[in-house]
Formats: structure tokens, C-alpha cells, sequence
């Protein structure tokens, strides 16, 4: 099929007729024609598919069937590899396919193991019985939405297979795992999507977790605590999640009302910052059903829903949450049998499922290979380790073990279905507690002439302080150091399972009323720190340790996101006009690249050190500094592409980040909790510690390929394209808002590869007669095939802050020069 683009003003349609039609006719001109029951044998799907430029999808269905199929199509069309290869995952096959050897990542929770751990680990987690609850408690419309979505893949995938879509997806188009999916495979990557922040980053302890052979013995707290320090492993911030202060993802975002915009409407601003690889991409679309439905806006990959989005009445953001969505429980064994565990008294017996994976080794051959795994009343069995410390052990004593709350959470996909046929900013705001579908975000949204509202109403294990500290174990200190708020709790005790509240839709989490929320006339916002300052003339207190933590220093990146609204409202920033926000200044704020460290700490390192022009690495070795004195004193302070220098203040930097908030070897002016902005401050340059973390970084640069006066737009590059496309922006450790990020660090070859950071991103506000005006990117573009003319224009634009307009009425559809029309429909077979 190739679809023909509109020329000379007039939108050529290509009608697509494939499966077999009833035995009454019927054709695309039908306009009786319907969409029975999901599952039924003559369900038709109809909608029409017009892409606007950048490839975006501007959907039109009487149903969500119809919505879905057409969905499953345009992201099949631009994504098929990476859409077939995730089906792979959730189905427990890539060490068949991709080698038992082979690695997988989840790039946004920072797991990482082997294909065939991988493989075990999904086909524990993901079982029927585990997405059984997401079929049977899911509205119709998820229901009917997901049966579509699967055909229209299936769709294209036919069409692949008949020899259409010459050159496209070269990657995967003669793979033998390039196969049709099924609907469970659309549920079991709902719930994957639900344990990102849980279950899956445990994908290698849950994966190879066995009762011991022979007689381990438990570690007490303070030999882990020991065996970290000798690791070199000082605080949270050298370890992985749970106990790193956050996920490697992380996103920024305002709600704007009138007390904060020089218009007088109100504006939302939403930026998740995500990995550019794998399927926590976000996808752009706009989908309108019937009278059911218009919603515009972007979701992860596979989703037939908009996750964060604007129409007429509201718009909506995320960031990722504070809280845990999971408490660890340490078993009391039974000395004789490792696989019982103490519960009231009594031993009780592990559940013990045998799974045999197919993996093939490096000589292509395939055989099976069986594991034992082990579940707890609670959930499954798990060991963590950190450099090498068993931090969570199966010994012959204890055991540990893990409850989920988004493994149980089956309104996720009725959150968000619901949300997109909402019919007022407030039936939004009522849904988001109502519902309690929300996994692991943060929300913030706003509406015409509506207040700007905040709400971490999201599924959160009913543990309240007093109960957390009840139900201690003896390693329970381990993790106030370093997860504080995260309990580990005592499993032999039914006191120690999990309340709920009378206002919470499930057992054992907390209700709306326990959970943090804010409406305001002015201004929201946040920036992956907890809810304590979403506003902070009014500091959110009281809530459970779980959820998040209060009156503690904030991060860089979050103090900055607060300062830029404060000195917009009071005209500080140097900006011109009246004070407040509008659409263009808004937009220049939020992508001009600077950095709070540079603003608090650049002035006091040049005086302290450039008149001295050599300083002591770590290492005790003299550094010359004079060159890269004389750059940083002509620096813009940004990491915008013209700007030169801003690569060694990085390298700095990325050495003082590891420094502890409240070591005096990094801030003279310590913490205040009454101004959370503007504390900590005054770096300690007299520190040692900090003179050689400068000299570090200036070594850093001087042993790389970077020249040390090189422009950012010459070092700086997208990290998944074929051609250099630079891209501006900064890492959040920096205090920069505007995310750039090349993981992992690597500067050998002269380059920061960018391949996460600013992914989607919308600015919203209304017009006159109360239409959305929104504008943004899909910074890495809507397509992965290189063979997509949507696969790096997106980028291309956001390289040169060329801001793209979300078409969303009619007549702007219909206007675009770069129209493309498809008319899909297909009887089911």
C-alpha cells in the first residue's frame, strides 16, 4: 500500500480492502457497518488514518476497535522491529531467537541481564494468571481498543508479508521471531509497563533466586553496611535502584493558571525525560472516537491510549513519583527446608513452578533448560546484590521476597481510557482519585480558565510509618540509610501485610485522602522530587515515608525548575515585556540549556582557582588549567550548540555530584528547609575535594578528543541516528532542565552520544473560542525504520528549536501541506 500525499490542495484518499467480507456485502462505504462485541466472528473495523507532517497519526473511528486497529497499524508501519521484539520479550522467547547469551535491557529502570534470565523472569511475572485480573477488569473500551490494535498490526505485518513496504524494516522483516501477536501479548505488556518501576528491576534476582545448596549464613546490617564501605560504595547514589535516590527516568513539567500567565489563560508544560531506545519510546497521536472520545498527545509504544495529552478541556503531564509501589519481606526458614517459611506460627510451603525456556547457544543450536522458581504468599522470591554484597540473600536463615502493588493494579488502562473521554478538566481531577489507576507518575493538569492542579494519586503500598517501623526486621537499618522510606517488613506476621483505606478502589493501598494533591491559582509543578514543595509557598506535609520524603534538600534540576517560574512571575530573568508566562517565552525557557550549578558555583571556582593555573587531581598529579580557565571565562553558561566550553564544566561536575548534600566539603551554606530554593548554596572551594574534582575534569577533557574549546553542537549528537544531527541540552546532575544525557558516560571518542533525555514534549494553551494550541517535539521522531521519511525529521527540528504545531481541528488538519490520507478497513477473519 502507498498511501498518496495531498497535492495541489486536494486530499487524495487511498481506501485499503483486506479479509473477507460477510456474506451480505458490505464494503467501506458502508456506513451501517459496526463493530460487534470484541471476539465477535464478523467484526469490522472502519477509521481513517491522516498524517500530518512529522508523521503524525490524526485518527478517526465510531469505536475503539476501529481506533485501535488503526493505531496498530501506524505504529506497526513506523516501529514494526522494536513493537515485535518487546512481543518477543513479554512472550519469553528471546533466548530462543536472540542467543541465551545475548543481553537485555530495560533502559528506563536500569536493569540489565542475559536473554535467558530475561525469558525466565517474564515467564514468571507475566503469566496467565498474572494478566488475567488486566482482561477481566478493564472497561470494554481497553478491551475493544487492544482487539484492534492487534489486528491492525497483524495488518501490516500481512502486508509485509505479501511483498509490500518495499525497503522497509530491513532489521527484522526476514526474522524468523517477526511474528503476528496475539491479545495476551498486548496485557502482558500492559503489565510489563505497570512493574517498571517494581518487580522488573529485579529481573536477574527474581530470574536466578534458588534455596541454598549448603549452609549460608545471614549478614547482620552493619556487615553489609561494612562490605559496602570497603566496596567503595558510600551512599545511595553509587547503587542501582531501590536504593539510588530515583529511576534513570525522570521528566519536567508546570501546570500554569492565571495567577502565573500574562495571557490570563492557562498553560500546561510536559517533558518526560525517557531513553530514545527500546519501547519506552513515546508516540504521538490523535484519536477521536465517535462522540466517545477526542484526546491528542503521546503514549509509550503498544498503548492504544494517550498517556499524556490536551484537548479542549484539559491538559495533563507526568513525572515520575517519590514512591515505591513495592515493600520487600524477610522470610524466618525453616532450618530443616529452605523452601518453608514461618507465617503465624506455622511453616508454610513456598509455591515451586518449573519453567523450561528454549535458548539457543553461540553454535545456533536449541535446547531447553528448566528452573525451579519460588513464590511467597507475598510474591516472588529475590536476591539483590551491589558490588558484589549480598544485600538480599536466600540463606539457610532468612529469605526475601517481594509484594507489588502495579502487579495487582488492574485499573491502569481504565485510568488513562478514561481520562481520554473525560468531558471536563474537572471529571480529570475527579477520575485521577476515583480511579487510583496511575502506576508510578506524578500528574500535573490544568484547562481554559481552570486552576493548575498536582496529585501523586498513584497506587502506593498501604504501609504508614508507625507500621514500617513495627514491623523491622534486624536489616531493616540497611535500608533507612539507603532507601529511606522503603520498608522491609517482617513476613511471618499477618499484622505486618498491608492496610487499606475506605477510600482506596483495591486492597492494600493507600486512598486519595492519603495522598498528596494540590490546586492553586498560580502555579505547579514538578521535577521528580517529591511532592513536599510542588508549590512552595504551600509545602505539601504529613504523608507516609513511602510516598516520599519532606523538608529535605532538593536536587539541582528541581531548583532550578522552581527558580525559573519565580523569576518569570517577578521578572528577574531578564526577560522582556510584562511579567508572567506566555506560549513564546515559556517555550524559550524551558529549552535554553542552562545549568543552576553553573549559576550558583562558576563565578567562585574561576576566582579560586584560574589565578593559580595548575591544581592536584586525585590522584596528587599536577593538572594545567590555564586553557581551560581561559574557555570557561567566555562561556555562556548554556549547553546550547554554539556554546564552547560547557563540556569541562560537565566533567567537573560529574565529580562533585557524587559529594554528599550536606557535606561541608560541597556547600557552605547548608540546607535550609525554609527556602528549598535557593539552599544549599555557596560552594566550598577552599575544599581539597573540590579542587580536585575541577582538576579531574580538566584531565578528563585533556585525555579525551574534545578539544577544550570545542561548541557543544560539535560534541554533543544524537546517539540512534545515521547521520550527526547535534543536540543541545544538558545532564540533570548539572542542574539543567533542558535533559541531555549520553549513558553510559564514555568520552573516548570524543562525542557525548545522546540516547535519553527530552523525549516528548507539549506546550499547551487555549485560544480565544477555546481550542488547544499546543506545540512540541518527539525529540527522537516518530519512527525507528531508517527507512522511514518520519525517522529523524522530528530531530531535526528539535536540533534547531524549530517548534512543531500539533495540528488539532479539522480545518488545521486538513490544511497541512504534508497530508497523508489512508482509509482502513477490514472485516475480521
Amino acid at each position: 500500500m502507498i498511501p498518496t500525499i495531498k497535492l495541489g490542495g486536494v486530499a487524495l484518499t487511498v481506501i485499503l480492502l483486506s479479509g473477507c467480507l460477510s456474506s451480505s456485502g458490505g464494503s467501506d462505504n458502508d456506513s451501517n457497518a459496526s463493530a460487534p462485541a470484541v471476539g465477535g466472528e464478523q467484526q469490522l473495523f472502519k477509521a481513517t488514518l491522516k498524517r500530518t507532517a512529522f508523521g503524525i497519526p490524526h485518527i478517526e473511528a465510531d469505536d475503539f476497535a476501529s481506533m485501535g486497529y488503526a493505531y496498530g497499524y501506524a505504529q506497526a508501519e513506523d516501529n514494526l522491529c522494536l513493537l515485535a521484539e518487546d512481543t518477543l520479550t513479554v512472550r519469553g522467547l528471546r533466548a530462543r531467537f536472540l542467543g541465551a547469551n545475548g543481553t537485555y535491557q530495560i533502559p528506563s529502570n536500569g536493569a540489565t541481564t542475559t536473554n535467558l534470565n530475561a525469558d525466565f523472569f517474564w515467564r514468571a511475572a507475566a503469566t496467565d494468571e498474572a494478566i488475567e485480573p488486566f482482561k477481566t477488569g478493564s472497561d470494554p473500551e481497553v478491551l475493544e481498543a487492544s482487539s484492534g490494535y492487534v489486528a491492525g498490526f497483524n495488518r501490516y505485518l500481512r502486508e509485509l508479508r505479501d511483498g509490500q513496504h518495499s525497503g522497509r524494516h530491513e532489521a527484522c522483516r526476514d526474522e524468523p521471531w517477526l511474528m503476528p501477536m496475539a491479545e495476551d501479548d498486548m496485557y502482558r505488556r500492559y503489565f510489563r509497563l505497570a512493574v517498571l518501576a517494581s518487580s522488573s528491576v529485579f529481573v536477574d534476582g527474581v530470574a536466578t533466586a534458588q534455596p541454598p545448596a549448603t549452609d549460608i549464613p545471614e549478614l547482620s546490617a552493619d556487615q553489609i553496611l561494612d562490605a559496602l564501605a570497603d566496596a567503595g560504595i558510600e551512599g545511595s547514589e553509587d547503587l542501582p535502584f531501590p536504593f539510588a535516590d530515583e529511576l534513570p527516568i525522570g521528566s519536567n513539567m508546570y501546570g500554569l493558571s492565571a495567577g502565573a500567565s500574562r495571557t490570563g489563560e492557562s498553560m500546561l508544560f510536559g517533558n518526560p525525560h525517557f531513553p530514545w531506545e527500546k519501547t519506552e519510546r513515546l508516540y504521538l497521536a490523535h484519536l477521536k472516537v465517535g462522540d466517545q472520545a477526542e484526546i491528542m498527545g503521546a503514549a509509550l509504544y503498544g498503548l492504544p491510549a494517550v498517556l499524556i495529552g490536551f484537548n479542549d478541556q484539559f491538559a495533563w503531564s507526568h513525572t515520575v513519583s517519590t514512591a515505591y509501589r513495592f515493600s520487600f519481606y524477610e522470610l524466618t526458614l525453616n532450618p530443616a527446608d529452605p523452601t518453608q517459611y514461618l507465617y503465624e506460627g506455622e511453616f508454610v510451603d513456598m509455591e515451586a513452578t518449573d519453567i523450561t525456556v528454549q535458548a539457543m547457544n553461540e553454535n545456533g543450536e536449541v535446547s531447553d533448560v528448566t528452573r525451579t522458581l519460588y513464590r511467597s504468599r507475598y510474591g516472588p522470591m529475590l536476591t539483590f546484590e551491589a558490588a558484589g554484597v549480598p544485600i538480599l540473600n536466600w540463606s539457610t536463615a532468612k529469605a526475601y521476597t517481594l509484594r507489588d502493588a502495579n502487579a495487582e493494579n488492574d485499573r491502569l488502562l481504565n485510568q488513562f481510557f478514561r481520562w481520554n473521554q473525560a468531558d471536563s478538566f474537572e471529571e480529570f481531577v475527579e477520575l485521577h482519585g476515583s480511579v487510583l489507576g496511575v502506576p508510578w507518575v506524578n500528574t500535573v493538569a490544568t484547562g481554559p480558565g481552570k486552576p493548575a492542579y498536582y496529585g501523586d494519586l498513584t497506587v502506593v503500598p498501604n504501609v504508614p510509618d508507625a507500621k514500617a517501623q513495627a514491623c523491622a526486621t534486624l536489616l531493616s537499618p540497611v535500608f533507612d540509610l539507603l532507601a529511606p522510606g522503603l520498608p522491609l517488613m517482617d513476613g511471618a506476621r499477618a499484622d505486618c501485610q498491608w492496610d487499606t483505606d475506605a477510600d482506596a478502589p483495591a486492597e492494600g493501598v493507600f486512598g486519595r485522602a492519603n495522598l498528596p494533591s494540590l490546586q492553586r491559582d498560580d502555579w505547579v509543578h514538578n521535577c521528580n522530587d517529591s511532592y513536599w514543595v510542588t508549590n512552595p509557598a504551600e509545602p505539601l506535609t504529613g504523608f507516609a515515608a513511602i510516598i516520599g520524603d519532606e523538608e529535605t534538600p532538593r536536587t539541582l534540576r528541581t531548583r532550578k525548575c522552581m527558580q525559573q517560574v519565580i523569576q518569570r512571575l517577578d521578572g528577574s530573568d531578564g526577560k522582556p515585556g510584562s511579567t508572567g508566562f506566555d506560549l513564546a517565552n515559556l517555550q524559550d525557557i524551558v529549552l535554553d540549556s542552562s545549568l543552576q550549578s553553573e549559576q550558583l558555583a562558576r563565578e567562585a571556582v574561576l576566582n579560586a582557582y584560574c589565578p593559580i593555573g595548575t591544581l592536584l587531581s586525585s590522584g596528587g598529579q599536577p593538572v594545567d588549567i590555564a586553557e581551560a580557565c581561559s574557555v570557561l571565562q567566555a562561556w555562556d553558561g548554556t549547553h546550547n550548540l554554539g556554546s564552547v566550553g560547557g563540556h569541562i564544566w560537565r566533567e567537573f561536575w560529574r565529580n562533585i555530584d557524587p559529594l554528599p548534600v550536606e557535606s561541608p566539603d560541597k556547600w557552605l551554606t547548608p540546607f535550609d528547609p525554609a527556602d528549598p530554593v535557593n539552599t544549599p548554596a555557596m560552594l566550598n572551594v577552599a575544599s581539597p575535594l573540590v579542587q580536585a574534582a575541577f582538576a579531574d575534569g580538566v584531565q578528563a577533557i585533556q585525555d579525551s578528543p574534545m578539544a577544550m574549546d570545542a561548541a557543544m553542537g560539535d560534541l554533543q549528537v544524537s546517539g540512534i541516528h545515521d547521520t550527526v544531527i547535534p543536540i543541545f541540552g544538558g545532564e540533570g546532575f548539572e542542574g539543567a532542565f533542558t535533559i541531555a544525557s549520553s549513558r553510559p558516560h564514555d568520552i573516548s571518542d570524543g562525542l557525548y552520544d545522546v540516547k535519553y533525555g527530552n523525549s516528548y514534549i507539549q506546550t499547551v494553551t487555549w485560544d480565544e473560542p477555546g481550542q488547544p494550541v499546543a506545540e512540541g517535539f518527539v525529540t527522537y521522531s516518530q519512527s525507528t525504520d531508517p527507512a522511514s521519511p518520519y525517522y529523524k525529521d522530528m530531530t531535526e527540528a528539535y536540533s534547531g528549536k524549530q517548534w512543531i504545531r500539533f495540528p488539532f481541528t479539522q480545518e488545521e488538519i486538513d490544511s497541512d501541506p504534508g497530508l497523508v490520507e489512508y482509509r482502513l478497513v477490514e472485516l475480521a477473519r
